[in-house]
């Protein structure tokens, strides 16, 4: 998840080492080797969206990383190196990324200045998703302060451009339009309490890294809650900074609040509210996502969800039918293909429910996961946005496949 997530991480190595201490008092004889610090990690995301009515200009409004209708895509072939924090009370420790990344995703992720005008027209484009290092100090608190310094994904809003932590292939209103990807900067968080994280940094802008818009700083502000033994996780983060091109002075803000309760062993629910703001272009956006997780089985989960997202003036959301024109509109540049278009003034809303299936797979494979879903997008207030700007509700349905190694 894009929050903090320390407190959950906390409760989740608390619990291995009372297993693994359980374990060597049945077998006294035998040592638990200490997981590797050091973990490179391999994933592939392919996927098809699946358009009934078949729009000429193969997009489906409204959708980034799924925006192509009809038409398989390899989202995601990533590797991830990284060194995880594990201090002791008292100790300076250290750690890293380094995710690289190939796929359609890329066009939507990049950052100003690194990538984002790679390989020509073409959808499949390289890019560097994350790229820092963590430092832990022992200062302050006894939790510590970790500093974070680089290129690093977002901590606002509860979805990830990580597919392995998201619960559909399709993404919500609230990530693509309503909080950043990622920063370039420097992220702090400081850890008062075993169940509070406290976070803020500064960066050079909302998905900014070489290359700047304008020439002013973001800021970040953000905290984390860790209750009832991690049964309920609240993570709260807001961006603020002028992002509007050649404009060093209107603020826009990205704020995103979600609560992660874990019901039962096997039910989970989220509740993640967002509103952004922009003072340039004087522009609202707001919305409420819910959604459900039921574990059926070790290998079979079922979802669904919900959510509402206004665009109060028509400046977020749109469809980008050209590979670069994300970041021809980010840079300020004039966007060149004319089916990029923007919904208008509309309240949209959207349900969505789907499957997590863990096959029976040989040894190679058994880290795929394949998530069907159906999803169905509304106009609430009378706007045709939808295949062409001719319909006001979409249908589609959709699957991927997550191999993981």
């Amino acid at each position: 998840m894009k929050g903090i997530t320390l407190p959950a991480l906390g409760s989740f190595l608390s619990l291995s080492s009372t297993l693994l201490a359980g374990t060597a008092a049945v077998s006294p004889t035998l040592s638990p080797s200490p997981e590797p610090r050091i973990k490179f990690s391999v994933w592939i995301d392919t996927g098809i969206t699946a358009n009934p009515s078949a729009p000429d200009d193969n997009q489906n409004f409204g959708r980034l990383f799924d925006d192509r209708s009809n038409e398989p895509m390899v989202n995601q072939m990533t590797l991830n190196l990284e060194r995880t924090l594990a201090p002791q009370t008292g100790e300076l420790d250290w750690g890293f990324k380094l995710q690289l990344l190939f796929g359609t995703d890329a066009r939507f992720i990049h950052s100003l200045g690194l990538l984002d005008h790679a390989m020509g027209s073409s959808i499949y484009q390289p890019d560097i998703p994350e790229a820092y290092l963590n430092l832990h100090f022992p200062v302050i608190t006894e939790g510590g302060l970790d500093v974070k310094l680089g290129k690093f994904a977002t901590p606002v809003g509860f979805e990830t451009i990580d597919p392995r932590s998201n619960p559909f292939y399709s993404h919500s209103y609230i990530f693509n339009f309503g909080v950043p990807f990622n920063h370039t900067g420097a992220l702090f968080t400081l850890h008062p309490t075993g169940w509070l994280d406290l976070l803020g940094g500064i960066d050079r802008g909302v998905n900014i890294s070489f290359d700047d818009n304008n020439d002013s700083l973001g800021f970040l502000a953000g905290f984390g809650l860790n209750l009832h033994e991690g049964r309920v996780l609240l993570n709260g983060a807001t961006h603020i900074g002028p992002e509007t091109p050649d404009n060093n002075h209107d603020l826009r803000y990205l704020s995103d609040i979600y609560l992660i309760w874990k019901v039962t062993g096997k039910l989970t629910s989220v509740t993640e509210l967002n509103y952004a703001r922009d003072d340039g272009a004087a522009a609202d956006g707001y919305g409420v996502a819910q959604y459900l997780s039921y574990a059926i089985t070790d290998k079979v989960s079922a979802k669904i969800r919900g959510e509402i997202w206004r665009d109060d003036d028509g400046f977020y959301v749109a469809s980008f039918a050209e590979p670069h024109d994300p970041m021809r509109s980010l840079g300020g540049q004039t966007v060149i293909d004319p089916r990029t278009v923007g919904g208008g003034r509309t309240t949209y809303g959207a349900i969505t429910i789907g499957l997590d299936l863990k096959p029976v797979v040989p040894k190679p494979l058994r880290g795929l996961t394949l998530r069907p879903e159906i999803r169905v997008d509304h106009s609430f207030n009378g706007t045709h946005p939808f295949n062409q700007s001719e319909d006001q509700t979409s249908l589609t349905a959709a699957i991927d496949a997550l191999l993981a190694f």
